[in-house]
C-alpha cells in the first residue's frame, strides 16, 4: 500500500477525530514506521519498535489481582492494560488512553470483536470537526482504528468504547484519545486473538491507589 500526500492529509483529520494529538508531527511520526506488514491480504506500516521506550513494549510481567484470569485490566494512570494470565501473570500492553474530558471507568464485557473495521466517527465527534468524514473503511491508510477494534458494552449496551489499533505509535503510554483505548497494531492483533466474545474488562479509576502491583517484567519478542 502506498501512501500518497492525500492520505497523509487525509489520515491526519482522521486522527484528529480519533482525539490524537492537536498538531501531529508528521517527520517524527514517521519515524515510529519502519517497512511493511501484511495482514488478511491489508498491508499496513509496522510499528519500529526500536523508537518505542521499552516499558510499552508487550511484556509478561508477575501481576497481583483478584481478577479472574482472562479479564482484561486498564490502568488509565500508568497506560497499561493487563491480560489476566495463570500463576499470578499478566501480558501488560502499552496504551494510549483518554484525554482529559474524555476518561471513562467501570466495568464491561467484550461483546464485538471486528477484524480490519471500519471507523464511523460518532454525530459528536463530526459536529466538533465537521471536516471528518462520514465514514472510512477497513484496511485504508486513513483510518484510525487500524487492523482491530473489540467493542465494550455494559449489561448488553455499546458504551461506544472500544480497544482498537492506531495511526500514532507515538501517543501510546500518553492521554491522547477521546476515550477509547488505543493500542500499537501489533499489540491490538495479539490481544484480538487472545479474548473471546464476553471477556470481562475493568477500567480502573484515573487515581494512584488503584494502580496493580507488578513486577519482574519479561519483553514478548
Amino acid at each position: 500500500m502506498v501512501l500518497t500526500r492525500r492520505d497523509i492529509l487525509l489520515g491526519g483529520l482522521a486522527l484528529l477525530g480519533a482525539g490524537a494529538l492537536r498538531k501531529p508531527a508528521f517527520a517524527a511520526a514517521a519515524s515510529y514506521f519502519d517497512g511493511t506488514a501484511v495482514d488478511n491480504g491489508v498491508t499496513f506500516r509496522a510499528t519500529n519498535f526500536a523508537k518505542i521506550d521499552k516499558q510499552w513494549r508487550r511484556q509478561v510481567v508477575k501481576y497481583f489481582s483478584s481478577e479472574p484470569i482472562g479479564t482484561v485490566v486498564v490502568d488509565t494512570r500508568h497506560h497499561f492494560l493487563y491480560l489476566i494470565m495463570e500463576n499470578k501473570t499478566a501480558i501488560r500492553y502499552g496504551v494510549g488512553v483518554g484525554r482529559e474530558g474524555f476518561k471513562w471507568f467501570g466495568r464491561a464485557t467484550i461483546d464485538r470483536k471486528s477484524l480490519w473495521p471500519r471507523w464511523t466517527p460518532p454525530p459528536e465527534m463530526r459536529k466538533r470537526h465537521p471536516e471528518l468524514p462520514e465514514f472510512v473503511d477497513g484496511g485504508s491508510a486513513k483510518n484510525p482504528l487500524g487492523p482491530r477494534a473489540m467493542y465494550l458494552h455494559r449489561d448488553g449496551v455499546d458504551t461506544g468504547y472500544r480497544f482498537h489499533g492506531t495511526l500514532e505509535p507515538g501517543s501510546i503510554g500518553k492521554d491522547a484519545s477521546s476515550g477509547c483505548i488505543r493500542m500499537f497494531n501489533e499489540d491490538a492483533i495479539d490481544l484480538y486473538q487472545r479474548c473471546p466474545i464476553g471477556t470481562a474488562v475493568q477500567v480502573l479509576p484515573h487515581i494512584a491507589d488503584q494502580a496493580p502491583q507488578v513486577s519482574e517484567a519479561t519483553l514478548v519478542e
